[in-house]
């Protein structure tokens, strides 16, 4: 493998037909695995909720304090280490933060009491919430456009994985034992990753051989300031809103309003993550065969339609909720594949790295403002039930709408740059 290969993609016929090479397969394997652990730490919150809030004698507000800090630390890291993400091989760089973010979980681990726990979700935002935008700025750097959509429906598979083998390993590790054990589970999990990526991925620094400016303050400033990015930052922005709204209130949501019991609740996970195994990988085909902006309008639709009836259900049956979990996520995969893969055609090989930290950090801070929106919209009754649970649905609607709309504009403007009717 010559450092031609590795450092930029060569979009011909040849490569199409071609699709991964060796190391490329090895590659995408690697930065899902990474991307699981970082996923898992966040998501095992949701479910957790049920467990920890009584255990730690916490009210939802707290915990949606808690669940936020993650994303307000995690934005906040993102625009300090935007200036410096161009400066440094991207695998050394992916280094330093993933392990950055097991001490913090460890924290977590290690955590006793609320305030101890809500410490350790700010130091794991401040280093894992890099992560995301360092593993977007290897796949940009490392695949042409026209085989993101499927990397990225590998890569997201994580969140899927998550869902089938870390959440409901995770509740029965919390219910036979103790929830610190969840993060503990992560921890180990993350110390493989650590080793892997330290001795089977490849430098990652054909950007360090392009001009960039030598003062970091300026290159972030340059990245911000750019007019071509203003609506991708934006639609990055609106599409992290409606996760994080409806994300850490599922599981008390699920138990409590819909009437699903407790110990169902990995079953809930387990197949709609399966599911969703099988969808991310089409979902990137599809955009990549297809087009990346018809596959999000499908996206969009879905979501519209499965998020209305979600946060409308009542006591239903357990399969029931099971379908209309499969569905809804089947509307997000179909959001966030596309939207991802078209985004990262935005930026310029030297301002890649600041701008997905850039993307991330906005992604976070108003993933926590949705968080914090959703907690002071609903309400707890005394039998645990939520209130006003389907007005978060109607803002994740209206955000869904208008990220439609802006991201025709998007793919309107790398289309004109590649020379296609169709990206």
């Amino acid at each position: 493998m010559t450092d031609q290969t590795l450092a930029a993609p060569i979009d011909d016929q040849q490569q199409r037909q071609r699709g991964f090479s060796r190391y490329q397969s090895l590659l995408v394997a690697l930065l899902a695995f990474a991307q699981f652990t970082i996923i898992l730490d966040f998501i095992i919150m949701s479910p957790l909720g049920a467990i920890l809030m009584p255990s730690l004698d916490i009210t939802a507000g707290q915990f949606g304090v808690a669940v936020s800090a993650y994303a307000f630390s995690a934005g906040l890291s993102g625009i300090l280490a935007a200036g410096f993400a161009d400066r440094f091989d991207r695998k050394r760089l992916l280094l330093f933060f993933y392990v950055g973010f097991t001490l913090g979980t460890l924290l977590c681990a290690l955590a006793q009491t609320y305030h101890v726990l809500l410490l350790g979700r700010i130091v794991t935002g401040l280093f894992g919430g890099v992560i995301g935008s360092i593993v977007l700025a290897i796949v940009t750097d490392l695949f042409p456009l026209h085989l993101r959509g499927r990397v990225m429906g590998f890569v997201q598979t994580a969140f899927a994985a998550s869902q089938v083998l870390g959440v409901p390993a995770g509740l029965f590790l919390a219910s036979h034992w103790s929830w610190h054990v969840c993060f503990f589970a992560i921890i180990a999990l993350s110390i493989l990753a650590i080793a892997i990526i330290a001795f089977a991925m490849e430098p990652v620094d054909a950007h360090l051989k392009l001009k960039q400016d030598k003062n970091p303050f300026h290159h972030l400033v340059a990245t911000i300031g750019e007019p071509r990015y203003t609506l991708a930052f934006a639609v990055t922005t609106l599409l992290a809103t409606g996760g994080y709204m409806l994300m850490p209130y599922s599981s008390a949501f699920t138990v409590n309003n819909i009437g699903i019991d407790i110990v169902h609740l990995p079953t809930i996970y387990l197949v709609s993550g399966l599911f969703s195994i099988v969808t991310g990988p089409l979902v990137g085909r599809a955009s990549d065969a297809f087009g990346k902006y018809p596959t999000f309008v499908f996206g969009c639709a879905m979501t519209v339609v499965m998020v209305l009836i979600y946060t409308h259900l009542g006591h239903v049956s357990l399969v029931t909720a099971i379908i209309v979990n499969v569905l809804l996520f089947v509307g997000i995969f179909s959001r966030m594949i596309p939207s991802q893969a078209l985004i990262s055609a935005i930026p310029d090989q030297s301002q890649r790295g600041s701008f997905s930290a850039v993307s991330a950090s906005l992604q976070q801070l108003s993933g926590g403002l949705g968080s914090v929106l959703a907690a002071a919209i609903i309400s707890q009754q005394p039998d645990g039930s939520l209130l006003h649970f389907e007005r978060i649905g109607y803002v994740v609607v209206t955000t869904t709408i208008i990220t439609l709309v802006a991201m025709y504009f998007v793919q309107k403007s790398v289309t004109e740059r590649a020379g296609r009717s169709v990206v």
